[in-house]
């Protein structure tokens, strides 16, 4: 009885290690097929990043267009007020505008759209302003559409944003080919390009509610990127690290990156918490989206920090226009009228500051006075 009672212990014990070793390959084989395994060595990022200025700058789309397709397609592309707009950028020391693409634009005109962007980078060039492309996007509308984009709803913030794919990679399978034609495309004819500082693969996957359904594009972008393997640093920012539902998606954005960014819109105490987090992987930082004045994120309590600690610092939104985002996210104002505290945006249409102050603390940072 205590013989038999022995070998039916042994053999319980046995079958729980070899459960738990076959578990624990699984867990590996899992992490391993999402791996990236070109990703810049810890060394080759950080020569990338004592060899890079501090980038300080804003998100950018020019105050006469809603969208990125308002951007970039033939008809509405406006070179003149992006030469303008980027001057008025360069006089107060911004060196770097972070600005989103959409696949859409360059489907229905390829060659037209390549020679958009080289257009755009010649201005930014000239106003000594490097960029950051932003790919995919998992913000606001859903619906999106070739040729005359909408007017802005009055009050109401980014009101014309669109996505990109959005829920059309569910619908049309094949959207994912022509994805990868697409961003291959642009990396290909770009990826030696100086004049572009970092290739932005998706703004916040997982937002409105998609949560690991945008995992496989994640995956896929990287693994594009790698495959032409641009001379320039590929990232996707985290923008909610403590949601558990995005957890998936945070590790393998931070796991695969070559350069940490990160999006943080609360106050100094919430957003330096979170820096010290992600010191911890020893690569160069970027926040890629801050500034938000209602919530406590503003230029005089954040952007001396980043400085201090060679953090990229990119605001959203630089001039007043027809994207409202001079609105609250979660406060309309249908009647249209001005907020007393603007959300985003530093300038007006034409060229006056909202708050001077504020510009005299980025010249002051940024070697302007």
């Amino acid at each position: 009885m205590q013989k038999d009672h022995f070998f039916i212990v042994l053999i319980s014990i046995t079958f729980f290690l070899c459960t738990l070793g076959c578990n624990f390959f699984k867990k590996q084989q899992v992490k391993s097929d999402r791996d990236i395994s070109s990703r810049w060595p810890i060394q080759k990022a950080q020569k990338w990043g004592k060899n890079t200025p501090w980038l300080v700058g804003a998100n950018f789309i020019p105050s006469t267009a809603i969208n990125q397709l308002e951007t970039w397609q033939a008809e509405t592309f406006d070179p003149e007020t992006i030469d303008r707009e980027l001057g008025l950028a360069e006089t107060i020391g911004f060196n770097c505008m972070r600005v989103y693409l959409h696949h859409l634009a360059w489907q229905i005109d390829r060659k037209g759209f390549k020679s958009r962007i080289e257009k755009y980078l010649s201005i930014a060039d000239k106003h000594g302003i490097k960029t950051i492309f932003v790919f995919f996007d998992d913000c606001w509308n859903e619906e999106y559409h070739e040729g005359k984009q909408p007017i802005p709803k009055p009050g109401i913030h980014n009101s014309g944003w669109v996505r990109d794919p959005g829920n059309r990679i569910f619908q049309d399978p094949t959207l994912i080919d022509t994805l990868e034609v697409y961003v291959k495309d642009i990396l290909n004819t770009f990826s030696n390009d100086n004049r572009i500082v970092l290739w932005d693969l998706y703004n916040e996957p997982g937002n409105n509610g998609l949560l690991n359904k945008s995992m496989n594009l994640l995956e896929k972008v990287f693994r594009w990127a790698r495959e032409i393997s641009p001379s320039q640093p590929v990232s996707s920012a985290v923008w909610n690290l403590g949601n558990l539902d995005l957890t998936d998606l945070n590790i393998f954005q931070l796991e695969n990156s070559d350069i940490i960014t990160y999006h943080n819109y609360e106050d100094s105490s919430h957003h330096f918490t979170l820096l010290e987090k992600l010191k911890k992987y020893n690569r160069p930082i970027i926040c890629t989206e801050y500034m938000a004045r209602t919530r406590g994120s503003r230029f005089d309590n954040i952007l001396p920090t980043l400085k201090k600690e060679k953090v990229g610092a990119i605001c959203w939104g630089f001039v007043a226009g027809k994207t409202n985002t001079i609105y609250a996210w979660d406060t309309p104002m249908p009647d249209g009228s001005e907020p007393k505290i603007w959300f985003h945006d530093l300038f007006r249409k034409n060229g006056t500051p909202y708050d001077s102050s504020e510009i005299e603390l980025i010249k002051k940072f940024t070697g302007k006075l």
